[in-house]
Parts: structure tokens; sequence; C-alpha cells
């Protein structure tokens, strides 16, 4: 079992990593700081692809084709958790390393953005002041992976029960 995890979770890892890596590279050099929410889902659940061939390995190789949903949530929850402990790690070091000022750049983009929408000043201000506040939260490591950990750890969870239901077979 640990076999089948760490292979699928690596495999995993490496595609939403890469795929991170670029698109925030592309986002870093962009004009207006902007990417693509599709393209980063679609790219997480392309990497959970791996929760079901792990779950399904596991079942027709090691296990006579038989597995409960309890043992499938277990194999996809760990193939979950290093996929995403690995896309938390390729952001910090993309981010500290590469992109120290990556965080400066998005809030001006997003303000930016806002000063589009005709808001009072008052508004303005606000929302500003709630865009610049939230950059605080990248200066203390834990609450930087919390943060990175729960963009892609829900994904992987939702794939996680999805497959263990499909795959569950007595």
């Amino acid at each position: 079992m640990q076999k089948i995890i760490l292979k699928n979770g690596l495999i995993a890892g490496l595609i939403v990593s890469i795929f991170m890596v670029c698109s925030m590279a592309y986002v870093y050099n962009s004009e207006h700081a902007e990417g693509s929410m599709l393209i980063g889902y679609v790219s997480m659940l392309a990497a959970f692809s791996f929760v079901f061939i792990g779950i399904k390995n596991y079942r027709d190789k090691v296990s006579d084709g038989k597995i409960t949903f309890f043992t499938a949530f277990k194999i996809g929850i760990a193939i979950s958790a290093i996929a995403s402990l690995m896309y938390v790690l390729a952001w910090g070091i993309e981010f500290h390393f590469f992109m120290p000022d990556f965080l400066d750049k998005y809030v001006a983009s997003e303000i930016d953005k806002l000063k589009t929408l005709n808001l009072s000043t008052a508004e303005l201000e606000t929302k500003t002041k709630e865009i610049e506040s939230s950059k605080g939260f990248y200066d203390n490591v834990f609450s930087f992976s919390a943060i990175t950990f729960a963009e892609i750890f829900p994904v992987g969870l939702v794939v996680t029960i999805v497959s263990s239901l499909i795959l569950k077979k007595k």
C-alpha cells in the first residue's frame, strides 16, 4: 500500500507543482498579474486523477479486486496529502526565493482593478486596507503553509471521496 501511495502521491505532486510554478511565473511576469483559475483547477484535477489510479491499482493488484470505502479513502487521502505538501513546498520555494515581491505586484494589481469599479472613496479605502492587510498572512511560515495547503487539499479530498465511492467493491 505504501509504495502505491508514495508513487501516485509523488506523480500527482509533481504534476500540480509544475503547473503551479509555470502559471505563477506567467502571472508574475504578466502586466496585470492575472492568471486563470480554470487552468489551476483543471491542473489540480489532472494531478488528482492519480488518486483514482492509486486506489484502483491497490484494489486490482493488491486486494484481489475488493476494497472498502474506508481503505480506498485512506489511500486517496494519503496521495492527496503528499501532492498537497509538494504543492506547498514548490510555492514556498518559488515565492520566497524567486518572487519575493510577488505579493506587492499582486496587491497593486488588485487595487488598480478596484479603481476601475467606480467605488466611493470610503469603499475604495476599506477594500484597499482589506487587501493590504491580507499580505500579513504570508509573513508567517505557518499561515503561509496553511493558506497554500487549503488552496489545493479540498480538491484532493473531493476527488478522494468520489473515487472511493466509485471504486469500492466487496
